[in-house]
């Protein structure tokens, strides 16, 4: 909830700062975090996944 309305803030603020309706700005920052919230852990796990995988695949012991 706060991070809807601090990503609500900062996009009403950028959006505003060119002298038009900041509204506009206020949905995209909100939408903006919704998807980060969701997309950035996915994209560790699967990036710590990745490196697991060379890791393993590249080393000497590999079974």
């Amino acid at each position: 909830m706060i991070g809807n309305a601090i990503a609500a803030f900062i996009g009403n603020r950028i959006d505003a700062s060119d002298g038009e309706g900041g509204t506009l700005g206020a949905v995209a920052g909100v939408a903006a975090w919704k998807v980060a919230k969701n997309v950035v852990p996915a994209l560790l796990v699967f990036g710590a996944l990745a490196y697991g995988v060379h890791r393993f695949a590249s080393s000497e012991t590999a079974i």
